[in-house]
């Protein structure tokens, strides 16, 4: 397990980590969220030990990260980290070679996963000759290539069209299955509500929020309601503590108390009124994504 307690980083007056925690399980995928200068990035670079960090500890099954763990760990930067020049082959076998594969091994992992990502017929291409979704494909593999038992990822779906987004996810699945724990930072929160069994919310260096989607969905002390409606009033007044999120036309996203029972909503929306669509639910993690990071 990967556990991050008590990072504390700072630059002058600014404060890019503050006591912040969390940890990664093996066959778990985590999200790790926040707004853009939350820290996302300071923190993931301290697993690597590219950031001397002015408090806190970074352990790997309860033990300091050594040189010799960390090559059993992937990383893929939100900075593309591939040498532009060097021919894409070249470059994954070379990486291998870092996480201390042997020549052979490491020429056989480096096509299996070349073919995987679908680029054997630029196998022998520049890296800087690629798309920026090839690239970023190249740069993923970079980051598996030796099989790593903790991977950590920076935005690794930028770029990338639906069917990369497909395939990288797959990808990141199948790596949890096998048992290796899964990081990665993403602002597509449907994305990640979807592929990832946790999730950290960074706010300005701290952790706000942290745990299992559905946990956290379900002791949520509100509830989401969307509803269709011929004609809109507020419920205020009629309902004290529910709130309106969102309006589209006829469409009404609603915050509604966690007490307040979908039998009660409904009575109350189709008073004079047609309801045509009606939904009631946990809070989506873009909800808690948004409470988390009010303050």
């Amino acid at each position: 397990m990967l556990e991050l307690d008590g990072l504390t980083k700072r630059y002058g007056e600014v404060v890019a980590l503050d006591d912040c925690g969390f940890s990664v399980r093996p066959g778990r995928i985590v999200g790790f969220l926040g707004p853009n200068g939350a820290g996302k990035t300071s923190a993931m670079r301290a697993v690597f030990g590219l950031l001397r960090l002015d408090g806190g500890t970074v352990t790997w099954m309860g033990r300091p990260v050594t040189h010799d763990a960390r090559r059993q760990f992937g990383y893929m930067p939100e900075m593309r980290g591939l040498y532009p020049r060097m021919p894409v082959r070249r470059q994954v076998i070379y990486f291998a070679r870092l996480h201390g594969l042997d020549k052979t091994t490491a020429a056989h992992a480096a096509d299996r996963w070349i073919a995987r990502i679908g680029l054997e017929e630029r196998a022998g291409s520049r890296v800087d000759d690629l798309s920026h979704g090839n690239q970023q494909r190249v740069q993923l593999v970079t980051a598996l290539v030796h099989d790593p038992e903790l991977l950590v990822l920076d935005e690794p779906f930028s770029g990338l069209d639906p069917l990369g987004v497909e395939e990288m996810s797959r990808i990141l699945q199948e790596r949890a299955e096998q048992g290796s724990a899964v990081l990665f930072s993403s602002h597509q929160l449907d994305l990640v509500e979807h592929l990832c069994d946790d999730v950290a919310i960074i706010n300005q260096g701290r952790v706000a929020l942290s745990g299992p989607v559905r946990t956290l969905k379900d002791r949520a002390t509100h509830r989401r309601v969307e509803v269709d409606l011929d004609s809109w009033t507020a419920l205020t007044p009629a309902i004290p503590g529910v709130r309106l999120v969102e309006s589209r036309g006829n469409r009404h996203v609603l915050r509604v108390p966690a007490q307040i029972g979908m039998d009660e909503i409904m009575a109350a929306l189709a008073d004079g009124r047609t309801i045509r669509e009606f939904s009631y639910g946990p809070p989506t993690l873009s909800d808690l994504f948004r409470e988390a990071v009010a303050s």
